[in-house]
């Protein structure tokens, strides 16, 4: 099997996997208990704050844990909305946002709050004077995605945070899919909240976070105890924490390494398929990219049809975003690109991880063309577009 589909979710390295073992078996108190076993499980989630904190360069006590990416992203949109509202009811989003941030977004509209969702370019980039422009001062809230799970485009986050702080409004950014995979320092970033998944750089599911830059007001979603100085109900995941600490300690070591090896990949194949298959699009930016992500449109045929005979050779992928790959809508990120319905359709998205070799990319390579060349072959839409004149 070649899996493809890093984006969606990594392996679970299996360094962490063996420091994960002895919070299952072992050490099963929980973190609350003032009892040693209790003791032993509040320094492991401590240990791994410490390290999630240096991986972004923040304090520790400004990381607060939570279950998954979408839940750190709905945390913070809502959180934030329902903290500040007597401030104002008015948040900017973009078109390419997760769709939690995108549903997040329309439940607001619903609780009585207005929602700018401001457009990009045909990179899937966002232009910080847009967002300059939609700030108004009924604004409390700007949430841009860094680096976008389906296409891959990094944002200019930077820039955009200078705009919100000279208008005073608080800014958040989803940066799951960047954390742990690029640099993020949120002291450069200059966000006020920034949302991670350990799952995104080889560590567990179920074990995420959200910062929260010390004096931001925010509104707990759950009712419940005091875990996470109040903000964030519920007995902690303490295995899948400690491992998502691990998982950052490993990313601050090995990131440069294991990016050099994976832009190699992915470089191979952004230039190589179009040479090997005609009308093939590549989508998001060129440059501002994630190093993993390939993201290309093939004209003429559907990315599901692609994505199963792929799945036949043993290649693992996805078309478009994980969360749509079951449903037959075109992605609201292509959509926000304004690329073409019928390109849309043709979408795959390869998302290269370290574990991946030269020669699964040699493989890829040459099973898609004559995968691509029978598809066509039943299209309608390829015969007519290359019918002689």
């Amino acid at each position: 099997m070649i899996y493809l589909d890093n984006t969606a979710n990594n392996k679970l390295d299996p360094r962490i996997y063996e420091a994960m073992l002895p919070y299952i078996a072992e050490y099963y108190g929980n973190p609350s208990s003032i009892h040693s076993f209790g003791e032993k499980c509040k320094d492991a989630i401590e240990e791994a704050r410490d390290n999630i904190a240096e991986l972004i360069n923040v304090k520790s006590k400004e990381i607060i844990y939570t279950s998954c990416g979408t839940e750190s992203n709905n945390f913070a949109l809502k959180g934030v909305c329902l903290a500040n509202k007597k401030k104002g009811n008015h948040v900017i989003i973009s078109g390419v946002e997760h769709f939690s941030i995108m549903h997040a977004a329309t439940t607001l509209e619903r609780w009585g709050f207005e929602v700018t969702r401001v457009g990009v370019d045909e990179d899937g980039m966002v232009d910080p004077q847009e967002i300059a422009e939609a700030i108004n001062g009924e604004t409390i809230l700007v949430s841009i995605i860094h680096a976008n799970h389906e296409v891959g485009t990094i944002q200019p986050i930077a820039e955009i945070s200078k705009i919100t702080r000279e208008k005073k409004v608080l800014f958040h950014t989803d940066a799951i899919a960047s954390v742990g995979t690029i640099p993020v320092d949120v002291q450069e970033l200059g966000v006020d909240l920034l949302s991670l998944a350990g799952n995104q750089f080889y560590g567990p599911k179920g074990a995420a976070a959200l910062y929260i830059r010390t004096g931001v007001k925010i509104e707990p979603l759950l009712d419940g105890g005091i875990q996470e100085r109040g903000l964030r109900a519920g007995t902690e995941n303490v295995a899948g924490i400690f491992g998502m600490g691990i998982a950052a300690r490993l990313s601050i070591e090995e990131m440069k390494k294991r990016n050099q090896h994976i832009i190699k990949l992915r470089d191979r194949l952004i230039k190589e398929l179009p040479q090997k298959i005609s009308d093939v699009h590549i989508l998001g930016h060129l440059i501002n990219r994630l190093p993993g992500n390939v993201s290309i449109a093939v004209e003429f045929i559907e990315g599901e049809s692609m994505l199963l005979f792929l799945d036949m050779e043993g290649i693992e992928i996805s078309s478009g975003s994980a969360c749509i790959s079951r449903s037959l809508k075109v992605s609201h990120i292509m959509t926000a690109m304004n690329v073409e319905t019928a390109t849309a359709q043709g979408s795959l998205l390869f998302s290269i991880g370290k574990d991946n070799t030269m020669e699964d990319i040699d493989k890829v390579l040459e099973a898609l063309p004559p995968i691509v060349q029978r598809l066509r072959d039943m299209s309608p839409l390829y015969r007519r577009a290359h019918k002689p004149s």
